[in-house]
């Protein structure tokens, strides 16, 4: 098997090397006014570069010069001969034609420079062209800034996030097991797992339209998981070899029960990147299927690539204390008397027993404390602020922040959300003319652009103001009511009017985004719902689970907008502006948070389920739980932790953001939900809390992801086969 798997990764990055380079990131929202527009003008502008990128280089004088003056003009016709000359660019505004792009006090004026290609193609030429551009207009005197997508964002993923997640994976791994083969075992089947991942990601790139960036997720997501359904496994196995199982059957159980609940608790994860195909947006569908993906493959690595690693260190992978019963010469007394103490050592309760006795005993207290503390860390999240980042949110370093800024201060704070409008008709000139003027008195419009019609007469383009930024709530009421009003000019005329741009575009995902909530998280829940009650053969510890998971998540979302959206602890975590959550962040909080929640709520209570199937009593079986999940939970919970706060320290703002809500997610989960509300509950509902109508007990297939049935069949095969009776462990050093 293990050779298998060294034939796989192989081949796959053979095919990921050979593979053609993946497409460029592509945007694109169907069903939407704003994506219908783009299409329209893709159709009707064949030369215009419709979806090319943009550069809007912002021009101020020094002094009290007028960028009207002779000397100015002269410098301002320079950057428009260096950028006409530059690569890739298709077009170029003459700044001074009709006065639009020349401000009120004559101090400032914009170039707009429109490029042949989208944004993520601009090469490096043309990237240094424009800032060799900026510096040439500076030492002439000028004030030069450039918004828009055209220009270079400083923002790159420098691969630290990684290695900081692996070492210190790598220490609590160590400090776990007390073996260098344990710690590195998990480890190395993580690697694998993302790497075959990854490479998988890269060969399909070109077929099924994968750009670069959909690794990231499949990236955060796989070294995670992959880590910890390891860890669970060989976790299991020296649980069965500290019980006096042979390595051999060790292993067997170790997959049969430990390898179970990993199959169960990637299918949740599984469920919930894939529900994100319900929020149809290609961008978020291909990513949450890459990263399901790579989930699936930590899974199958999880389940034969770890067993047969046992294989090749069945003994090594044990603590060094506990190898001596394997090997060399028989013990000595003195030394059988250290085994035996350490042997009744490790019959007492550890932490995680006396931890959950404790739950045990002040289950209300526990309960009422864990619930208020999530509450009023969650209590942010009734204020979130969604968006998408844009120039305003930038860091004020920024050439494109500068620009953006420039523009609101000569031009309004409108002219950095311009909405371009569509009219479609026969005779498109004389319609745009009344389309003019029917939007220029409406309420909040600042002005309103000449219409440009194309060469077929059938299509013109209008740009409109708006009084207020992009961000603002009374930009969004605009929007709407423009568009009310090409309805109304619709069932008049019969002109086809749509809004697009930069600014309608945003307010359409955001809008996509919040009509598919419910429907993803019903779907995620609902599918999750009907596993976990397989898996658990019961209605109220699915149900405990997602409330606990509604919990967690809404305790994580309030963090996040109390550091990236209020500011809190801004310079600790490196957020160089406060601004408006990304839209984003709540779908994939939710299905994310989820899948990792559920890992957790898996592999803690199976534990517990096997121990009341066995015959513990409820209250005991949660102690049970607790003795042998407890601190493996604990240490996979840190990994994961760590692993998604080493993207914290990345410069790409969707990153960094999405790396700190998921830390702080798998925080609040695994230390206050799993490890505080779980057992409250279960102290408080006792044996109701395993009660399933028994119509359903009978409709629902056994799953028996506690090993009830191995151990049976195994006590069976003791029983009728007296020669393959398990033999005790002797004691050598």
């Amino acid at each position: 098997m293990a050779l298998l798997w060294v034939l796989i990764f192989g081949g796959v990055g053979f095919a990921a090397s050979s593979a053609p380079a993946p497409p460029a990131d592509t945007f694109s929202m169907p069903g939407t006014e704003s994506q219908k527009a783009y299409d329209l003008l893709e159709d009707k502008f064949p030369d215009a570069s419709a979806d090319g990128a943009t550069a809007r280089v912002v021009l101020r004088t020094s002094g009290d010069g007028k960028i009207t003056d002779p000397g100015a003009r002269a410098d301002v016709g320079k950057v428009v001969a260096a950028l006409r000359k530059a690569p890739q660019v298709a077009s170029v505004s003459d700044p001074y034609a009709g006065g639009a792009a020349v401000s009120k006090d004559k101090t400032t004026v914009y170039v707009s420079a429109t490029y042949e290609v989208i944004a993520t193609k601009v090469s490096e030429k043309a990237h240094d062209a424009l800032d060799d551009t900026l510096a040439d207009a500076r030492k002439s005197g000028l004030k030069a800034e450039a918004g828009g997508d055209a220009v270079k964002i400083e923002q790159t993923m420098n691969g630290s996030a990684e290695a900081i997640g692996i070492a210190v994976s790598a220490i609590v791994l160590l400090l776990t097991f007390g073996s260098l083969i344990a710690a590195g075992m998990p480890l190395l089947t993580a690697l694998v797992g993302v790497g075959v991942g990854i490479s998988g990601i890269t060969a399909l790139g070109s077929t099924l339209g994968l750009s670069s960036t959909t690794t990231t997720l499949a990236m955060m997501i796989g070294l995670a998981v992959g880590i910890d359904y390891a860890l669970f496994i060989v976790s299991r196995y020296r649980a069965e070899i500290a019980e006096g199982r042979e390595r051999q059957d060790a292993a067997g159980r170790a997959v049969g029960t430990a390898g179970t609940a990993v199959v169960f608790a990637g299918l949740t994860v599984i469920i919930a990147l894939g529900g994100l195909i319900v929020v149809d947006i290609p961008m978020l569908t291909k990513m949450g299927m890459a990263a399901a993906g790579t989930v699936a493959v930590a899974v199958l690595i999880a389940v034969t690539l770890v067993p047969a690693l046992l294989g090749f260190a069945p003994v090594k992978v044990l603590a060094r204390k506990d190898r001596a019963r394997f090997k060399g010469k028989p013990l000595s007394a003195r030394k059988q008397r250290k085994a035996a103490k350490r042997e009744a050592k490790l019959q007492r309760p550890n932490l995680g027993a006396r931890w959950a006795r404790f739950v045990l005993r002040h289950p209300v207290a526990v309960l009422l404390l864990a619930v208020v503390g999530l509450g009023a860390v969650a209590v942010p999240a009734a204020s979130m602020k969604l968006g998408l980042p844009g120039e305003g949110t930038m860091a004020p370093d920024t050439t494109q922040r500068k620009a953006y800024d420039m523009m609101s201060e000569s031009f309004g704070k409108g002219f950095n959300g311009a909405l371009m409008v569509t009219v479609e008709d026969k005779n498109a000139k004389a319609e745009s003319a009344d389309v003019r003027a029917r939007m220029a008195k409406e309420p909040g419009v600042a002005s309103v652009g000449p219409a440009t019609v194309n060469k077929a007469g059938d299509t013109a383009i209008v740009n409109v103001v708006p009084t207020t930024g992009p961000d603002e709530e009374d930009t969004k009421d605009l929007v709407k009511s423009l568009r009310g009003m090409a309805k109304d000019i619709r069932a008049d005329h019969g002109p086809e009017i749509l809004l697009t741009g930069q600014t309608a575009s945003f307010i359409d995902f955001s809008k996509t985004l919040d009509d598919a909530l419910l429907p993803y998280l019903g779907t995620v829940v609902g599918l999750a719902f009907l596993l976990l009650m397989l898996v658990f053969r019961s209605i109220l510890v699915p149900l405990k689970a997602a409330l606990g998971f509604l919990l967690s998540v809404a305790a994580a979302l309030g963090a996040v907008v109390a550091v990236f959206q209020w500011g809190w602890l801004a310079d600790v975590f490196g957020v160089d502006q406060p601004s408006p959550i990304m839209s984003t962040m709540p779908i994939f909080m939710i299905g994310v948070v989820f899948g990792l929640a559920m890992d957790y709520e898996v592999f803690l209570v199976t534990r517990m389920r096997e121990a009341y199937v066995h015959g513990v009593e409820p209250r005991e079986a949660v102690v049970t739980g607790f003795r042998y999940g407890g601190r493996v939970v604990t240490a996979a919970a840190i990994i994961m932790i760590s692993v998604f706060s080493g993207f914290i320290m990345e410069e790409n703002d969707l990153v960094k953001m999405i790396g700190f809500g998921l830390a702080v997610a798998v925080l609040f989960d695994a230390f206050v939900v799993r490890m505080a509300l779980v057992p409250a509950l279960f102290a408080l509902l006792g044996r109701a809390a395993w009660w399933l109508p028994k119509w359903l007990d009978w409709l629902l297939p056994n799953m028996d992801v506690e090993g009830e049935k191995l151990s049976r069949r195994l006590a069976e095969q003791q029983r009728t086969r007296p020669w393959q009776r398990q033999r005790e462990p002797q004691y050598r050093a």
